[in-house]
C-alpha cells in the first residue's frame, strides 16, 4: 500500500485533481494536513473529509501546541515525518511519499515492488507543467528534464539565459521522494536522510516519476508567486528563483494604481514564467499527459484502519513534533525563527510590519488584447 503526505492550503477545484490525480497515478491513501484549519463549512475541509482516500488533520494552534513554526518547510517536514512513524502502526503501507498539493505521482507498482528491501528510499523524477499565460483547459503539456545537448540547444536558441535545467524548470528539479515508513528514513522536501540529517541515496527507476503543476497559467503564477512572498516570516529560494521573488516582491509593495500593478507582473511573468509551447513542442521536448487519467485502483484502507490512523494522528495534537525529525533538528527557542535553507538559497520575507496578503493588491492579471 501506497500512502501520501502532504500539508496543503489551497482552492477547491486544485485540491480535487491532486486527490483524483494522485488516486489514479499510484496512491492509495492521502493523509493531508490542512495548513491554515478551516472551520466545518470550509468547501475544501468538507470534500476532503468526504472522501474515504483522504484522512484529514487540521493543523490550529492546538496541533502545534501554541508554537506553530513560522516557515512552511519546517512545518511540512514536521507533518510529513509524523505522519511516517504513525503510518508504521499500520501494516500494510509500504510506502510514504512526501508530495505537494500541486504535484501527482505517477508510480508503476511492478517497478516499486521490485525496489530491493535493503534500499529503504525511493527518488521520484520531475516533469514540470508548461505555463501559459491563458491556456486553454486543463493542463496536459509536460516539460522532462533535458541532457546537455537540449539544454545548450534552448541556451543557443535564446530560450535559456544558462544550459542548465535548473533555468528550464521554473520550480525545482530535484523531484519527490518515498520511504519506507519502518526503516530508519526521514522524510525531508526533495530528499530522505538518516538520524544524523545524512542524505540516503534514492533509488531511481523508469516509471517513478511525478507531475508539477508549478504556475501552469498567469492566473496560478499569482496565486502562488504573491501567497509565497508575502507570507512570512521568510522564504528561502534558490538561484535563480530569488531574483525573481525579489522583483515581483518590490512591485507588489510599490504603491501603484492596480491596473499599473497588474501590467508589470504580466510582464515578469511573460519574461520568466511563460513557456515557448510552439518552440518546445516543435523539438519534440514535450509530453501530452492526462494528469487524471490513470488505471490505478486503489487498495482502500478498511474502516478499522481508517479510524486507528485518524486516532493515532490525533493522538499527536499538542505533541512536540521535533523528535520524529532528524537530531540536527531542534526545536528553536520561544520567540525566534530558526534557521532553515532546505535548497540552499537564500531568502526573502516581508518586514514584520507588512501585511500577510500581498495578493488582494493585486487582482487579477488582463487579458492581452
Amino acid at each position: 500500500m501506497i500512502v501520501s503526505v502532504t500539508t496543503l492550503k489551497d482552492r477547491l477545484a486544485n485540491v480535487q485533481r491532486f486527490v483524483r490525480g494522485n488516486l489514479a497515478g499510484g496512491v492509495d491513501h492521502l493523509v493531508v494536513f490542512l495548513d491554515d484549519a478551516p472551520g466545518p463549512e470550509d468547501e475544501v475541509r468538507a470534500w476532503l473529509e468526504s472522501r474515504p482516500e483522504v484522512t484529514v488533520v487540521l493543523t490550529d494552534e492546538s496541533w502545534w501546541g501554541g508554537e506553530r513554526p513560522p516557515l512552511l518547510n519546517k512545518r511540512q517536514r514536521l507533518n510529513a515525518n509524523v505522519a511516517r512513524i504513525v503510518l508504521r502502526e499500520l501494516d500494510r503501507v509500504e510506502w510514504v511519499f512526501h508530495i505537494d498539493a500541486d504535484e501527482i505521482v505517477r508510480i508503476d507498482r511492478e517497478v516499486l515492488a521490485a525496489v530491493p528491501r535493503r534500499r529503504p528510499a525511493v527518488g521520484l523524477k520531475p516533469l514540470e507543467v508548461v505555463s501559459q499565460l491563458h491556456p486553454e483547459g486543463e493542463p496536459r503539456l509536460f516539460k522532462r528534464l533535458l541532457r546537455q545537448p537540449d539544454l545548450v540547444l534552448l541556451h543557443t536558441l535564446g530560450v535559456l539565459a544558462e544550459p542548465a535545467n535548473s533555468h528550464y524548470f521554473r520550480s525545482h528539479s530535484a523531484g519527490k521522494v518515498g520511504v519506507r515508513p519502518g526503516a530508519d528514513a526521514f522524510l525531508g522536501i526533495h530528499k530522505a536522510t538518516d538520524r544524523a540529517d545524512t542524505r540516503l541515496p534514492l533509488v531511481h527507476r523508469p516509471g517513478l516519476r511525478m507531475l508539477h503543476l508549478e504556475s501552469y497559467s498567469g492566473e496560478e503564477f499569482v496565486r502562488k508567486w504573491t501567497a509565497m512572498v508575502g507570507s512570512g516570516p521568510r522564504l528561502h529560494f534558490g538561484e535563480p528563483r530569488l531574483q525573481l521573488a525579489v522583483a515581483l516582491k518590490a512591485v507588489l509593495t510599490k504603491d501603484l494604481p492596480p491596473e499599473q500593478r497588474s501590467r508589470f507582473v504580466e510582464e515578469i511573468y511573460l519574461r520568466h514564467m511563460a513557456d515557448p509551447v510552439d518552440l518546445l513542442r516543435d523539438l519534440g521536448l514535450l509530453e501530452e499527459i492526462d494528469p487524471l487519467e490513470g488505471d490505478h485502483a486503489p487498495d482502500l484502507l478498511t474502516e478499522s484502519e481508517r479510524t486507528r490512523l485518524a486516532t493515532l494522528l490525533e493522538a499527536q495534537r499538542g505533541q512536540d513534533h521535533y523528535p520524529f525529525l532528524p537530531d540536527t533538528d531542534v526545536r528553536p527557542e520561544p520567540g525566534t525563527q530558526g534557521e532553515e535553507d532546505l535548497d540552499g538559497g537564500s531568502s526573502i520575507g516581508p518586514p514584520p510590519d507588512e501585511g500577510s496578503s500581498l495578493r488582494g493588491r493585486l487582482g487579477r492579471l488582463r487579458r492581452r488584447s
